[in-house]
């Protein structure tokens, strides 16, 4: 029996994630080991305005092994069933991505065309406040110069070809998280991040809950 596409997963789960008060950020299916019997890895990566709490990420996995079982795409194969938060290094692409960004050091890079900041197309900046009140073209402020000399600076998201959070082991400056509108409500202070939230599960033809690591 062919497994189901990723495309498929989603659309089984985008209705719980969305009861259970997340955002469906991805689902990547890929092979788990060598061989024909051996298992997919179905990764399902989701988020929240708010703190994800173990629990919750549990709770979900369990009621998501749940729903797939009771589909039956995957039939007597087995799987693995992976419910995750995104991870410190993450791609920001939507407008929700900007405004749980806030406070967050990210690396930028310009589109071809756009107006450079300073001269640079590629820069890194602290993410501060989503203007999204022109909902054509929101922009976002950004905070750049570090904690020697920051300032802020407005950039359409349109002009913003890639932006990628990165790992901080120091907390930032007092006067660039002050620029920055400080740190998105619910969201870990730069530097002191707890690890990333996973609840990964077996699943066959009698699959096991899905516990947390």
């Amino acid at each position: 029996m062919p497994m189901p596409t990723e495309e498929r997963v989603s659309q089984l789960v985008a209705e719980l994630v969305a009861r259970r008060g997340f955002d469906l950020e991805g689902v990547a299916i890929t092979a788990a080991g060598n061989g024909e019997l051996a298992p997919v890895r179905v990764k399902v990566t989701v988020d929240s305005d708010g703190p994800a709490d173990l629990d919750a990420v549990a709770a979900l996995s369990r009621e998501m092994s749940e729903l797939l079982d009771a589909a039956g795409d995957f039939g007597e194969a087995a799987y693995l069933l992976e419910v995750t938060t995104p991870g410190v290094e993450r791609p920001l692409t939507t407008e929700r991505h900007w405004r749980r960004a806030q406070g967050r050091k990210v690396r930028v890079k310009l589109a071809d065309g756009a107006e450079r900041i300073e001269g640079k197309a590629r820069f890194d900046a602290r993410v501060g406040k989503l203007d999204d009140a022109a909902t054509e073209n929101p922009t976002i402020a950004l905070v750049i110069g570090g904690k020697i000399k920051p300032h802020r600076v407005h950039v359409p998201l349109t002009d913003i070809a890639e932006a990628v959070v990165q790992v901080e082991f120091n907390a930032p400056g007092a006067a660039e998280l002050e620029l920055a509108g400080g740190i998105a409500p619910g969201r870990p202070v730069p530097g002191e991040e707890p690890a990333d939230l996973a609840a990964p599960g077996q699943h066959s033809d009698t699959p096991t809950e899905g516990v947390a690591e």
